[in-house]
């Protein structure tokens, strides 16, 4: 990132898996299942990141998707800014994206995509995307969504009515090319509830105060304790 240009970098890791969404929803992502020598190497991703002078956000109450979100908001209020990267694939991010100032990145397949990019592939504009996920589910994160509700049908209701309080309880005056909208109208029905409550688990917090100024983030090279940890980190000669 830094070779193709970028001056001001920051990386949010999880610290700790569980955050703040596993006390709303049990079926939510945790630590479980992840193999124990990948585990072992967050720590040692922070340490060297730190070392190598870039500014690490290591996420304990909250995940390192919404320090990203977070991040994102924060830099691009500041009119120094020419444009904020957020360099995941993850989709919900994508509520992040904003014009072509606040774009998602795909660092492995090289893809940008901003605001039109975001309703290309989803079908709605990112402000939509929290309500999106609560509906089509994000297995990733651990919650199913609701049934019945698929990502075309989804994408096409909210690309009306935007958000889930939105959506008339009448069917009939959806007008969507929606598949079984009787269907999917009662489903939402009774459970409502749950689909507010998914759309809490998919909404990123913007309102962690991360850092006051942008010029914090400024990557100014490695800092004293990098090269001996490089060496630390070097493989045995034969």
């Amino acid at each position: 990132m830094i070779t193709a240009g970028a001056t001001h970098v920051g990386v949010a890791t999880d610290h700790v898996i569980e955050s703040f969404r596993n006390n709303l929803w049990p079926g939510y992502k945790t630590g479980a299942g992840i193999d124990p020598e990948l585990l072992a190497q967050f720590p040692l991703l922070e340490e060297a990141l730190s070392a190598l002078g870039i500014t690490v956000w290591p996420m304990v109450e909250f995940e390192a998707d919404d320090a990203l979100a977070a991040a994102a908001e924060i830099a691009s209020r500041d009119a120094q800014v020419d444009r904020v990267f957020i360099c995941t694939p993850d989709k919900d991010l994508a509520q992040c994206v904003r014009g072509t100032r606040v774009i998602q990145m795909d660092r492995r397949t090289r893809t940008v995509r901003d605001e039109a990019g975001v309703m290309a592939k989803f079908g709605v504009p990112p402000a939509s995307i929290p309500d999106y996920l609560a509906l089509v589910g994000d297995a990733a994160d651990g919650y199913p969504g609701l049934p019945g509700w698929g990502a075309k049908s989804t994408a096409a209701v909210l690309s009306k009515f935007g958000h889930l309080e939105s959506i008339p309880e009448d069917w009939q005056t959806w007008s969507v090319n929606a598949s079984s909208p009787a269907r999917l109208a009662k489903t939402l029905a009774t459970e409502r509830e749950r689909a507010f409550l998914f759309r809490t688990l998919a909404t990123l917090r913007t309102d962690i105060p991360l850092f006051d100024s942008i010029e914090s983030l400024r990557w100014q090279g490695p800092t004293p304790a990098f090269a001996p940890l490089a060496a630390r980190l070097e493989p045995a000669r034969p």
